[in-house]
């Protein structure tokens, strides 16, 4: 071999390592399509600066990214080195092997800086599966304005008939105001999640002690009655269409009174750059029917996981520790202020007195510390969560039984029907699944 061939063979060789080095230090994440994960996905240079890993998104509307991520994990398919889950998905793939524990991160991560209700949610026999990027449970949204223009107060802690009677009163159809918005879109964790804590707030569970679906009984008939006479009346039309991100959209553009659903929308409804109505929001905390001690909270994270077997495991553990870190609050807030920091997940940012001023700040951490997965209903339960029962078997259940619910809302069957298909359905699966 002459020198000059010996250096092309060389540097052939060295193109082809570069490029699998190129290659090593890219990471897959699969995200939902909020606007706190968009907006990650922009300061990502960042990132990329510090530690020299290149980022590849897949962003994908909610329910898209639950069904991809569940076909990846349990068929090893290896698309992605993170997924974005949340508190149903970590405890249960974790128990499964299917995700690496997060038992290792750096010191000055500060792992214990975590809110504990975040920590536990994702975490399996005390192991920390997926880091929170932001953490949320459910709050009212208002119109202050429309409020007052009606004569009415909005109580810190109102309660369902009073929302009817709010509702009615700002529902103006001549001028596109609608009374209030809230989900009807099927998906466990779209429509199913709402209506499943309105029925907890009128003293409805998923199931007894015997793991016996409870459709069938007076609390639940009461609260699906109660939500589609409320949206039928003074809601959105379509709404059996409408998710988180349609109502968020309804809401900026002045189109709603009120709107109950997560307490991550707070930042979006405020921010003068997304909402015409910025200046005029109130908060107050998930209603209750009167005389039932349960409000309409649900807890909840989007998290960033590892799923086991990914062959880029330490580089996905440094995009995890920045996204979720100190830091990365500090950066969005020099960015976009305080008030756009992913909330509900750090203590510390609760104790800093430049976000203690962001109006909707005590008002989130209120809702969250308000939402007790271990005891989620009036009557006992077999089961941990709040807006999900903690079972591999529930997010099909849950989808199939969402779909019911959205058809009533779309006028295709009645709350008769929909309650008892969604008793049927939901027994035989327990049976099959050898519950009962």
């Amino acid at each position: 071999m002459t020198f000059m061939t010996a250096l092309r063979a060389a540097t052939a060789l060295g193109v082809v390592a570069a490029a699998a080095a190129a290659q090593a230090e890219t990471i897959t994440i699969a995200t939902v399509n909020n606007g706190d994960m968009i907006r990650m996905q922009g300061l990502t240079d960042d990132f990329t600066s510090k530690t020299g890993i290149e980022v590849e998104w897949v962003t994908l509307e909610e329910n898209v990214l639950r069904q991809r991520v569940t076909t990846d994990i349990t068929t090893k398919g290896g698309q992605f080195d993170i997924m974005t889950i949340g508190m149903y998905e970590a405890p249960i793939w974790g128990r499964n092997g299917w995700l690496v524990p997060l038992d290792d991160l750096s010191a000055e991560y500060d792992v214990d800086d975590i809110l504990p209700a975040m920590r536990d949610g994702l975490s399996a026999d005390g192991t920390l599966y997926a880091a929170p990027f932001y953490g949320e449970s459910s709050m009212l949204m208002y119109r202050k304005d429309l409020m007052e223009k009606a004569g009415l107060t909005m109580p810190e802690e109102p309660t369902w008939e009073f929302i009817r009677e709010a509702a009615a009163a700002m529902d103006d159809p001549e001028n596109g105001v609608n009374g209030i918005c809230l989900r009807g879109k099927a998906g466990w964790g779209e429509g199913g999640a709402l209506i499943t804590v309105v029925a907890n707030s009128f003293g409805a569970r998923w199931f007894d002690m015997d793991w016996r679906p409870q459709f069938d009984t007076p609390e639940w008939k009461e609260a699906l009655t109660f939500y589609v006479n409320l949206m039928n009346d003074y809601g959105p039309e379509g709404y059996a269409t409408n998710g988180f991100n349609e109502n968020l959209s309804l809401f900026q553009q002045g189109k709603c009174g009120m709107w109950m659903d997560a307490t991550v929308a707070a930042s979006f409804v405020t921010n003068p750059k997304e909402s015409t109505v910025h200046d005029k929001v109130g908060f107050a905390m998930a209603p209750n029917k009167e005389g039932v001690s349960k409000k309409a909270n649900w807890l909840w994270a989007w998290a960033l996981a590892i799923p086991a077997g990914t062959q880029k495991e330490e580089a996905a553990k440094k995009f995890i520790e920045w996204a979720t870190s100190k830091e990365y609050l500090e950066l969005v807030a020099s960015k976009e202020g305080w008030a756009n920091v992913p909330p509900g997940t750090r203590k510390s940012l609760y104790e800093n007195p430049e976000y203690a001023k962001i109006d909707f700040a005590q008002m989130t951490l209120k809702s969250i510390l308000a939402a007790d997965p271990k005891n989620c209903c009036v009557k006992p339960v077999p089961y941990v969560g709040i807006q999900f029962v903690a079972i591999p078997e529930f997010a099909g259940i849950a989808t199939e039984v969402s779909q019911e619910f959205s058809a009533v809302y779309a006028g295709q069957q009645s709350i008769d029907e929909a309650l008892a298909k969604a008793q049927a359905l939901t027994e035989d699966a327990m049976e099959a699944a050898g519950y009962r």
